[in-house]
């Protein structure tokens, strides 16, 4: 079974941002603006990036 995979890519600076969003934004490895990382597609994934869904933009990943 494949499990899912969601691309996030970081829209916003972190600059002037709340602590625990800039937290939230660092655990997922996002680090500058423009910056992708690929993320499991699983409830607490889901969670933290409901907390900074204004200065993300996620999509599926594309497999294979």
């Amino acid at each position: 079974m494949t499990e899912q995979k969601l691309r996030v890519t970081l829209k916003r600076s972190l600059i002037c941002q709340k602590p625990k969003l800039r937290r939230t934004a660092l655990a997922l490895g996002l680090r500058r603006p423009n910056d992708t990382v690929v993320v499991a597609d699983t409830a607490d994934m889901r969670g933290m990036l409901r907390v900074v869904e204004h200065m993300i933009a996620v999509e599926p990943a594309q497999t294979g």
